[in-house]
């Protein structure tokens, strides 16, 4: 009997026979696919999927021992180290311990652009020479962390958002695996800033792309978010935040439209997850601002001046 080809990662783990293991698995476009598992010791292996999958152990002390693509390995895992699954590689692994894993799956067709911009052409996926069995990355580390983070507080982590990660990650890659990219030659030409900023604006409603505002001024995507950060101060997911919070304060004090709606206008899916946002940048709910906005022996909250809106990273 043949055994069943899978796509991806996501569908390997969707629906073969690890599947019972996974408590989340989110995929924003189909950019980078995010997934957590809770599995028990023993055979680990996947089949050769076309997606570089980076795996996170969240509670270490396992034996794990196997191939990922770059040689065998035995090592004993430590909380929060990685993995580096090479694409198009059935690898093997067995864990002799129940563990607890984060993984990010990059598809090589969504990604190998990104891949040759980074390394200016000089890397290929089946050559990034991290350690063959467990490394660490406080980079990297800190780049799923906040990605995490993101998604539980939005729902669902945004193509702007998963794409943004991606790159990140993706350049600590080629530089541990010693290429170093070449710096941003400063920020965006004023019209692209101005450009770039307006689309924000008039499709905040929307699940806008990295790499669609990266098409509008003719670059990269790689590049694009960082000359962006040059020009603006902060990266375009954050930028899109702000203008989110702030439209969301102008409807609340001058529309009596209901917060769900509000949600969807600014571009969430649902009041609960713009309470959340709303409650971090602005530090009280979405109905508590209308009230103090409303109250007129209360001074109204001036937004350009807000601290919850100042400085955001």
């Amino acid at each position: 009997m043949t055994a069943p080809v899978y796509s991806s990662f996501a569908q390997w783990y969707g629906e073969g026979r690890l599947a019972s293991y996974v408590r989340t698995m989110k995929s924003p476009g189909g950019i980078l696919n995010l997934l957590e598992a809770v599995q028990p010791a023993g055979d680990m292996s996947d089949p050769a999927v076309p997606d570089l999958v980076l795996y996170q152990d969240l509670l270490g002390g396992s034996r794990v021992s196997g191939d990922l693509g770059r040689g065998r390995f035995t090592v004993t895992s430590e909380k929060s180290g990685f993995f580096l699954a090479a694409p198009n590689f059935a690898n093997t692994v067995m864990v002799d311990a129940s563990h607890q894993l984060r993984s990010l799956s990059f598809p090589v067709a969504q990604w190998q652009k990104v891949l040759d911009e980074a390394a200016d052409g000089r890397l290929s996926f089946e050559c990034l020479q991290v350690d063959r069995g467990l490394f660490h990355a406080p980079a990297i580390q800190s780049a799923v962390r906040n990605l995490w983070v993101l998604c539980d507080e939005e729902g669902a982590p945004s193509r702007l958002l998963a794409r943004a990660a991606g790159c990140v990650i993706m350049a600590e890659l080629c530089r541990l695996s010693g290429v170093t990219f070449t710096p941003a030659r400063g920020g965006l030409a004023p019209w692209a800033e101005r450009r770039c900023l307006e689309l924000m604006r008039t499709r905040l409603s929307e699940d806008i792309s990295l790499d669609e505002l990266a098409a509008e001024v003719q670059l990269s995507p790689f590049h694009f978010a960082r000359m962006f950060k040059q020009s603006v101060g902060v990266p375009p997911r954050v930028y899109l935040t702000r203008l989110r919070v702030e439209k969301a304060c102008e409807l609340l004090e001058h529309t009596d439209l209901p917060v769900t709606e509000i949600a969807l206008e600014v571009g969430y899916s649902s009041n609960q997850v713009l309470a959340r946002v709303f409650r971090k940048h602005m530090r009280l709910s979405p109905s508590d601002y209308r009230r103090s906005v409303r109250d007129p022996v209360r001074p109204a909250i001036s937004l350009g001046a807000h601290p919850a809106l100042e400085g955001r990273q």
